[in-house]
């Protein structure tokens, strides 16, 4: 079913009690209900993923604190057309050292 959303709703995602609402690259919203993730035994290789991604999100938090790293990676980000977050979260999962370049 495809519903043409009035102009005020044309910007809409998040959620909204139990619905997700999500844009796709090609501009369709999609709504969905919330998935039950309440039952899911995750496997190991899943919980040491979602550790790593963790300390990842903890590391990039804390260097972008110093201004002179987010100076380095604003200036990334632009150059690449992505955001300074982006791009100090991929490096963060990829191994590279945040402050040699200071």
């Amino acid at each position: 079913m495809k519903i043409k959303l009035a102009a005020l709703f044309e910007e809409i995602h998040g959620s909204l009690g139990d619905m997700v609402f999500k844009r796709l690259p090609d501009g369709q919203i999609i709504i969905s209900k919330k998935p039950d993730m309440s039952g899911v035994k995750w496997s190991q290789a899943q919980v040491d993923n979602r550790i790593q991604m963790g300390d990842a999100v903890a590391a990039t938090q804390k260097a972008l604190t110093d201004p002179k790293v987010r100076a380095r990676y604003e200036r990334k980000a632009k150059k690449l057309g992505r955001r300074a977050w982006n791009v100090a979260l991929s490096d963060c999962l990829l191994g590279k050292d945040w402050f040699a370049k200071r």
